[in-house]
């Protein structure tokens, strides 16, 4: 991961609540994203979902799913027994939907589609079995884009007008009432369906302002109602695009955070004057962790011709451990991000089907006879279908967990650094950076950071091991993926605080240092210092700092250089 990564400050509006209000005439998309199922990026997925980009389909991924659909249904014509196709689902995949031989056809009688289609109607009415409240609507606008994303990876075999109306949904900003929480972590099947409800014509959906049914929002957009048949329910609800929707908006949060984290640590040590010496690159070279070289450095530009780095009266030969590992705690929170990122894109351009349909291959010599049933090789077609475990979620919640981790210690060391700008013992100022000796000021004012940072420790608890067995003993392990998801967002929303808070205090700080005399500040820091103070002005005597803390908060949440 490149220092640039980590410096660059990705700018987004979060408009969720008029998002909810536009109409397709309303808004004007700005970009146009092509979807193929292999190169989605979480900036891409970000605009979609905040309305910011339509999306078009990639043909040669319609192919795949065209030709997926059509192996599907020649395993259907003979027969075969298809987890989601021939037989049902969870502990009924021991039952069958329909019984046929009709090998060598290309397509199913009247009656036996009939009774596929009633099985597809059932299932995405019996899994829609959700706890609200409602999704954001950019949340559920990245739900259909992840699905739809993966879907063209061409593994699902659902007709291709299961892939228009996502498509259609999200260009008509047509979207479903989907409950945000009801899911253990694997696959979404009691959240992703209610969209697969109004695909139908059935539920409820938001569209051009008002809360309609499912019928109608198709009515006033233009669409046809899906009949789904095959493999189509399984498609639309065993999916874990609701959570890696959550996911997306939790790491594109987290990126956005540890943009700005460096430079409030950097004014922190301004205003502690503190000592720049764990941060050289001849101590980096002694235990050569690269994301530990990366993140100092990082530091060292933000403190660039800052007065840290000539000697200056009262300066400690070595800093509190908040200041001296906190180019650590920001590293291996960088390299825990880069990685959750990594797993989250591979997730998003790839199938999570059970099964998976993968077109034109065939068994090779001496295929043991298990393997070689899950093979088919028709006049029309070949493949096969194998059932999968693709829908297990693990290798990204747990980076998502480990994400989690880094962020607790990169709160807790800014909780004890604004414990110890306090305390004149480490900064030769007033006590709790009091203007004069009238003031409480920041005496009481390190309670909120100490509460929000002993929640982020609670956030950072594991809980992806949390499940009990479901479905008959059959589903006996899950990942609260959502939940995870959740818990992330959470947490950097407190990080915005303490930061906030932070960047209160050192700021105070190097005010009354300036009292002792001009001092200068980095390149990165004094151009956050500058634009800090437009916003959050010193505090010369006390005051309600309720309005301070919000204003700290939300000048970094919308800090950009």
């Amino acid at each position: 991961m490149r220092q640039t990564c980590f410096r660059k400050i990705m700018a987004t509006v979060l408009c969720v609540a008029a998002m909810q209000l536009l109409s397709c005439a309303a808004w004007a998309a700005q970009k146009t994203v092509t979807l193929d199922g292999q190169n989605l990026k979480l900036d891409q997925l970000i605009d979609i979902a905040e309305g910011r980009a339509t999306v078009e389909l990639d043909a040669t991924a319609m192919k795949r799913v065209k030709d997926a659909r059509e192996l599907l249904m020649a395993f259907a014509a003979e027969g075969r027994p298809v987890y989601g196709l021939t037989v049902g689902v969870g502990l009924n995949k021991d039952k069958a939907i329909f019984h046929t031989d009709e090998s060598g056809k290309k397509t199913l009688s009247p009656e036996v589609l009939k009774l596929s289609e009633q099985f597809n109607v059932n299932a995405l009415r019996a899994h829609s079995a959700g706890v609200g409240p409602d999704m954001e609507a950019r949340v559920v606008r990245a739900t259909m884009a992840i699905r739809l994303n993966t879907l063209l990876a061409g593994r699902t075999g659902a007709q291709p007008y299961v892939a228009e109306l996502y498509k259609d949904f999200l260009n008509k900003n047509l979207l479903p009432v989907v409950p945000s929480r009801g899911s253990v972590g694997e696959c979404d099947i009691t959240i992703a369906p209610h969209i697969g409800l109004v695909m139908m014509g059935e539920w409820k959906a938001d569209y051009k302002g008002k809360r309609v049914s499912g019928a109608e929002a198709l009515k006033m957009a233009g669409l046809k109602a899906l009949k789904p048949s095959g493999k189509d329910a399984l498609s639309i609800l065993s999916t874990n695009s609701p959570a890696m929707a959550k996911a997306a908006f939790a790491l594109n949060e987290a990126k956005q955070f540890m943009n700005v984290a460096p430079a409030v640590f950097g004014l922190s040590l301004e205003g502690l004057n503190g000592n720049v010496a764990p941060f050289l690159k001849p101590v980096n070279d002694v235990r050569p962790f690269s994301c530990f070289a990366q993140a100092s450095s990082v530091l060292r530009d933000e403190l660039e011709g800052s007065y840290v780095w000539a000697p200056a009266k009262g300066r400690a030969l070595q800093d509190p451990l908040s200041y001296r590992t906190g180019v650590y705690t920001f590293g291996a929170a960088f390299e825990a991000l880069h990685d959750a990122i990594g797993k989250w894109t591979v997730q998003v351009n790839s199938s999570d089907d059970n099964p998976a349909v993968v077109v034109g291959i065939e068994p090779a010599k001496n295929t043991p006879a298990q393997v070689a049933k899950y093979y088919l090789d028709a006049d029309h077609i070949k493949g096969a279908i194998f059932p999968t475990s693709n829908f297990e979620p693990l290798p990204v919640v747990l980076k998502l967990e480990n994400l989690g981790i880094a962020l607790s210690h990169v709160s807790r060391n800014a909780a004890m650094r604004c414990l110890r700008l306090v305390d004149p013992h480490f900064t030769h100022l007033s006590r709790f950076l009091a203007a004069d000796d009238v003031a409480i000021n920041f005496g009481a004012i390190g309670k909120p950071f100490v509460a929000l940072d002993a929640e982020n420790r609670e956030l950072a608890n594991p809980v992806s091991q949390d499940i009990i067995p479901l479905a008959g003993n059959i589903e006996d392990t899950g990942t609260n993926s959502m939940r995870v998801a959740d818990r992330l967002s959470k947490m950097v929303d407190n990080l915005y605080y303490i930061y906030g808070l932070e960047l209160f205090h050192a700021a105070q700080a190097i005010d009354l240092r300036k009292r002792e005399g001009e001092i200068a500040l980095g390149k990165g820091t004094g151009a956050m210092f500058t634009a800090y103070r437009k916003q959050v002005s010193f505090v010369k005597k006390d005051r309600p700092f309720t309005p301070d803390i919000q204003d700290s908060h939300d000048f970094l949440k919308a800090y950009n250089r």
